[in-house]
Protein backbone atom coordinates (compact mmCIF):
# COMPACT_ATOMS: atom_id res chain seq x y z
CA UNK A 1 0.00 0.00 0.00
CA UNK A 2 1.34 3.13 -0.80
CA UNK A 3 2.26 5.55 1.83
CA UNK A 4 0.27 8.93 2.02
CA UNK A 5 2.38 11.69 2.04
CA UNK A 6 1.32 14.62 4.51
CA UNK A 7 1.18 18.62 3.80
CA UNK A 8 3.39 19.52 6.01
CA UNK A 9 5.94 17.08 5.22
CA UNK A 10 6.11 18.37 1.86
CA UNK A 11 6.64 22.01 3.25
CA UNK A 12 9.50 20.92 5.18
CA UNK A 13 11.14 19.18 2.39
CA UNK A 14 10.91 21.62 0.41
CA UNK A 15 12.10 24.69 3.07
CA UNK A 16 14.75 21.98 3.52
CA UNK A 17 15.63 22.11 0.10
CA UNK A 18 15.48 25.83 -0.30
CA UNK A 19 17.77 25.96 2.82
CA UNK A 20 20.37 23.97 1.04
CA UNK A 21 19.83 25.78 -2.36
CA UNK A 22 20.09 28.65 -0.16
CA UNK A 23 23.50 28.18 1.68
CA UNK A 24 25.24 26.90 -2.25
CA UNK A 25 24.14 30.13 -3.61
CA UNK A 26 25.83 32.34 -0.63
CA UNK A 27 28.67 30.24 -0.57
CA UNK A 28 29.06 30.92 -4.46
CA UNK A 29 28.43 34.01 -4.57
CA UNK A 30 31.51 34.69 -1.63
CA UNK A 31 33.65 32.81 -3.81
CA UNK A 32 33.01 34.85 -7.23
CA UNK A 33 33.02 37.84 -5.06
CA UNK A 34 36.55 36.84 -4.11
CA UNK A 35 37.78 35.80 -7.46
CA UNK A 36 36.67 39.20 -9.20
CA UNK A 37 38.69 41.06 -6.45
CA UNK A 38 41.45 39.25 -7.01
CA UNK A 39 41.40 39.61 -10.78
CA UNK A 40 41.08 43.51 -9.97
CA UNK A 41 44.07 43.83 -7.40
CA UNK A 42 47.11 46.20 -8.61
CA UNK A 43 50.00 44.04 -8.06
CA UNK A 44 51.80 46.38 -6.27
CA UNK A 45 51.85 44.89 -3.08
CA UNK A 46 52.74 41.16 -2.51
CA UNK A 47 49.83 40.01 -0.14
CA UNK A 48 50.43 37.42 2.60
CA UNK A 49 48.71 36.42 5.71
CA UNK A 50 49.83 35.40 9.28
CA UNK A 51 48.32 32.00 10.14
CA UNK A 52 48.30 31.89 14.20
CA UNK A 53 45.61 34.48 13.76
CA UNK A 54 42.99 31.87 12.65
CA UNK A 55 42.64 29.45 15.04
CA UNK A 56 39.67 28.41 13.74
CA UNK A 57 40.91 27.99 10.28
CA UNK A 58 42.93 25.07 9.00
CA UNK A 59 45.66 25.77 6.84
CA UNK A 60 44.03 23.69 4.09
CA UNK A 61 41.04 26.17 3.93
CA UNK A 62 42.85 28.91 4.63
CA UNK A 63 44.81 28.42 1.66
CA UNK A 64 42.24 27.73 -0.55
CA UNK A 65 40.34 30.65 0.44
CA UNK A 66 42.97 33.02 0.50
CA UNK A 67 44.49 31.82 -2.98
CA UNK A 68 40.94 33.22 -4.22
CA UNK A 69 41.17 36.50 -2.19
CA UNK A 70 44.61 37.50 -4.01
CA UNK A 71 47.20 35.96 -1.26
CA UNK A 72 50.57 35.27 -2.67
CA UNK A 73 51.68 33.74 0.10
CA UNK A 74 50.83 31.91 4.26
CA UNK A 75 53.12 32.50 7.25
CA UNK A 76 54.97 32.05 9.92
CA UNK A 77 54.70 28.20 9.76
CA UNK A 78 57.56 25.58 9.96
CA UNK A 79 59.06 23.27 7.33
CA UNK A 80 55.68 20.38 7.81
CA UNK A 81 53.45 23.02 6.27
CA UNK A 82 55.33 23.26 3.11
CA UNK A 83 54.04 20.35 0.79
CA UNK A 84 50.20 21.92 1.81
CA UNK A 85 51.87 25.45 0.39
CA UNK A 86 53.19 24.06 -2.37
CA UNK A 87 49.67 22.00 -3.28
CA UNK A 88 47.86 25.40 -3.34
CA UNK A 89 50.72 27.14 -5.38
CA UNK A 90 51.68 29.63 -2.31
CA UNK A 91 54.63 30.47 -0.30
CA UNK A 92 55.48 30.90 3.29
CA UNK A 93 57.20 34.24 3.31
CA UNK A 94 57.96 34.33 6.68
CA UNK A 95 59.39 31.07 7.73
CA UNK A 96 58.93 30.35 11.80
CA UNK A 97 60.20 28.03 14.50
CA UNK A 98 63.79 29.52 15.47
CA UNK A 99 64.85 27.66 18.74
CA UNK A 100 63.91 30.40 22.50
CA UNK A 101 61.02 32.33 20.37
CA UNK A 102 60.43 35.62 21.08
CA UNK A 103 62.04 35.79 24.86
CA UNK A 104 65.16 33.54 24.57
CA UNK A 105 66.79 35.26 21.96
CA UNK A 106 70.06 36.62 20.06
CA UNK A 107 71.13 38.94 22.35
CA UNK A 108 72.38 36.06 24.88
CA UNK A 109 75.50 34.63 23.73
CA UNK A 110 74.81 31.18 25.44
CA UNK A 111 71.64 31.01 22.94
CA UNK A 112 73.93 31.39 19.54
CA UNK A 113 74.66 27.96 19.23
CA UNK A 114 71.56 26.36 19.01
CA UNK A 115 70.13 29.16 16.52
CA UNK A 116 72.90 28.83 14.76
CA UNK A 117 72.40 25.22 13.90
CA UNK A 118 68.99 25.57 13.54
CA UNK A 119 69.48 28.50 10.55
CA UNK A 120 71.97 26.12 8.83
CA UNK A 121 69.33 23.41 9.06
CA UNK A 122 66.77 24.55 7.98
CA UNK A 123 67.18 27.55 5.68
CA UNK A 124 68.66 24.77 2.81
CA UNK A 125 65.09 23.30 2.96
CA UNK A 126 63.44 26.79 3.06
CA UNK A 127 65.18 27.86 -0.04
CA UNK A 128 64.75 24.56 -1.55
CA UNK A 129 61.11 25.20 -0.90
CA UNK A 130 61.54 28.69 -2.31
CA UNK A 131 60.68 30.60 0.62
CA UNK A 132 62.07 33.64 1.14
CA UNK A 133 62.54 35.15 4.56
CA UNK A 134 63.01 33.22 7.84
CA UNK A 135 62.23 35.10 11.30
CA UNK A 136 64.29 35.54 14.37
CA UNK A 137 64.39 37.42 17.49
CA UNK A 138 66.33 39.61 19.94
CA UNK A 139 65.35 38.24 22.93
CA UNK A 140 64.46 39.87 26.34
CA UNK A 141 66.54 42.83 28.07
CA UNK A 142 66.22 40.81 31.39
CA UNK A 143 68.32 43.84 32.80
CA UNK A 144 70.72 43.81 29.89
CA UNK A 145 71.43 47.60 28.23
CA UNK A 146 70.83 47.65 24.99
CA UNK A 147 74.44 48.55 23.68
CA UNK A 148 75.11 45.20 25.15
CA UNK A 149 71.98 43.58 23.50
CA UNK A 150 73.44 45.19 20.19
CA UNK A 151 77.00 44.00 19.99
CA UNK A 152 75.52 40.12 21.40
CA UNK A 153 72.81 40.58 18.61
CA UNK A 154 75.61 41.64 15.73
CA UNK A 155 78.18 38.98 16.70
CA UNK A 156 75.69 36.16 16.65
CA UNK A 157 74.33 37.52 13.40
CA UNK A 158 77.79 37.28 11.74
CA UNK A 159 78.45 33.86 12.16
CA UNK A 160 74.64 32.92 10.95
CA UNK A 161 74.10 35.09 7.48
CA UNK A 162 76.67 32.76 5.38
CA UNK A 163 73.99 30.23 5.32
CA UNK A 164 71.37 32.80 4.27
CA UNK A 165 74.07 34.51 1.87
CA UNK A 166 74.94 31.17 0.05
CA UNK A 167 70.97 30.01 0.16
CA UNK A 168 69.42 33.42 -0.90
CA UNK A 169 67.54 33.29 2.06
CA UNK A 170 66.72 36.36 4.40
CA UNK A 171 66.91 36.29 7.99
CA UNK A 172 64.61 39.05 9.55
CA UNK A 173 64.36 40.43 13.08
CA UNK A 174 61.21 41.29 14.12
CA UNK A 175 60.73 44.61 15.79
CA UNK A 176 57.92 44.14 18.54
CA UNK A 177 56.47 46.84 21.12
CA UNK A 178 57.83 45.98 25.01
CA UNK A 179 54.65 48.23 26.05
CA UNK A 180 51.54 46.04 25.49
CA UNK A 181 52.35 42.68 24.33
CA UNK A 182 55.74 41.62 24.79
CA UNK A 183 57.04 43.52 27.90
CA UNK A 184 60.78 43.49 28.52
CA UNK A 185 61.56 42.71 24.74
CA UNK A 186 64.62 44.17 23.80
CA UNK A 187 64.00 44.80 19.51
CA UNK A 188 61.33 46.88 20.23
CA UNK A 189 62.36 50.73 18.29
CA UNK A 190 63.17 51.08 14.64
CA UNK A 191 66.46 52.93 15.65
CA UNK A 192 68.04 49.90 17.29
CA UNK A 193 67.34 47.62 15.08
CA UNK A 194 68.53 49.56 12.05
CA UNK A 195 71.60 49.95 13.89
CA UNK A 196 71.43 46.16 13.65
CA UNK A 197 71.07 45.64 10.24
CA UNK A 198 74.21 48.16 10.01
CA UNK A 199 76.68 46.56 12.20
CA UNK A 200 75.63 42.86 10.79
CA UNK A 201 76.06 44.42 7.54
CA UNK A 202 75.01 41.46 5.13
CA UNK A 203 71.87 42.06 2.77
CA UNK A 204 70.55 39.01 3.98
CA UNK A 205 69.83 40.41 7.07
CA UNK A 206 67.19 42.74 7.87
CA UNK A 207 64.01 43.82 9.78
CA UNK A 208 60.46 42.92 9.91
CA UNK A 209 58.57 46.24 10.99
CA UNK A 210 55.28 45.30 12.66
CA UNK A 211 53.17 48.54 11.78
CA UNK A 212 50.73 47.97 14.56
CA UNK A 213 54.07 46.88 16.96
CA UNK A 214 55.76 50.30 15.84
CA UNK A 215 52.54 52.50 16.18
CA UNK A 216 52.08 51.83 19.96
CA UNK A 217 56.20 52.54 20.39
CA UNK A 218 57.34 55.32 18.26
CA UNK A 219 53.92 56.50 15.93
CA UNK A 220 55.28 58.42 13.04
CA UNK A 221 54.94 55.19 11.23
CA UNK A 222 54.82 56.61 7.46
CA UNK A 223 58.13 58.72 8.08
CA UNK A 224 60.20 55.90 9.86
CA UNK A 225 59.27 53.50 7.20
CA UNK A 226 60.72 56.30 4.67
CA UNK A 227 63.65 56.82 6.02
CA UNK A 228 64.44 53.18 7.15
CA UNK A 229 63.51 51.60 3.95
CA UNK A 230 67.15 50.18 3.55
CA UNK A 231 66.40 48.16 6.53
CA UNK A 232 63.29 46.47 5.90
CA UNK A 233 62.68 43.71 4.14
CA UNK A 234 58.93 42.70 5.22
CA UNK A 235 55.90 44.14 7.02
CA UNK A 236 52.79 43.06 9.04
CA UNK A 237 49.84 44.62 9.51
CA UNK A 238 47.44 45.09 12.61
CA UNK A 239 44.35 47.69 14.13
CA UNK A 240 45.99 49.70 16.97
CA UNK A 241 44.71 49.64 19.80
CA UNK A 242 43.14 45.79 19.99
CA UNK A 243 45.33 44.22 17.07
CA UNK A 244 41.79 43.79 15.54
CA UNK A 245 40.64 44.10 11.94
CA UNK A 246 42.41 47.36 9.88
CA UNK A 247 39.07 49.22 9.15
CA UNK A 248 37.66 52.43 10.18
CA UNK A 249 37.59 50.84 13.77
CA UNK A 250 41.40 51.83 14.78
CA UNK A 251 43.33 54.68 13.93
CA UNK A 252 45.93 53.64 11.62
CA UNK A 253 45.08 55.15 7.61
CA UNK A 254 46.24 51.84 6.30
CA UNK A 255 45.90 53.07 2.40
CA UNK A 256 48.35 55.77 2.91
CA UNK A 257 50.73 53.40 4.79
CA UNK A 258 50.66 51.16 2.07
CA UNK A 259 51.19 53.76 -0.58
CA UNK A 260 54.43 54.90 1.21
CA UNK A 261 55.80 51.41 1.34
CA UNK A 262 54.89 51.20 -2.29
CA UNK A 263 57.00 54.52 -3.18
CA UNK A 264 59.69 53.17 -1.34
CA UNK A 265 60.20 50.79 -3.99
CA UNK A 266 59.65 47.72 -1.59
CA UNK A 267 59.27 44.10 -3.35
CA UNK A 268 58.54 42.16 -0.81
CA UNK A 269 55.55 41.09 1.20
CA UNK A 270 53.08 42.80 3.61
CA UNK A 271 51.69 40.41 5.83
CA UNK A 272 48.09 40.98 7.51
CA UNK A 273 48.76 40.02 11.22
CA UNK A 274 45.71 41.15 13.01
CA UNK A 275 43.41 38.89 14.78
CA UNK A 276 39.54 38.93 13.97
CA UNK A 277 37.29 40.62 15.79
CA UNK A 278 34.27 39.78 13.36
CA UNK A 279 32.13 36.14 13.28
CA UNK A 280 33.37 36.04 9.52
CA UNK A 281 37.21 35.59 10.01
CA UNK A 282 37.57 35.43 6.41
CA UNK A 283 35.52 38.27 5.37
CA UNK A 284 37.41 40.27 7.27
CA UNK A 285 40.95 39.06 6.13
CA UNK A 286 39.14 39.91 2.62
CA UNK A 287 38.57 43.54 3.73
CA UNK A 288 42.13 43.79 4.85
CA UNK A 289 43.74 42.80 1.77
CA UNK A 290 41.38 44.85 0.25
CA UNK A 291 42.38 47.76 2.12
CA UNK A 292 46.24 47.18 1.68
CA UNK A 293 45.53 46.68 -2.40
CA UNK A 294 46.71 50.18 -3.32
Amino acid sequence: MKKSISRRSVIKRIAGSAAVLGAVSTSGRQTAQAAEQNSKRTGRINHSVCKWCYSKVSLEDLCREGKKMGLNSVELLGVDSFPTLKRHDLICAMVSGVPGGITSGLNRVENHAKIREFFEQTIPVVAEAGHPNIICFSGNRDGMSDEEGLENCAAGLKTMVGAAEKHKVTICMELLNSKVDHQDYMCDHTAWGAELVKRVGSERFNLLYDIYHMQIMEGDVIRTIRENKAYIGHYHTGGVPGRHEIDESQELYYPAIMRAIVETGFKGFVAQEFIPAKADALASLQQGISICDV
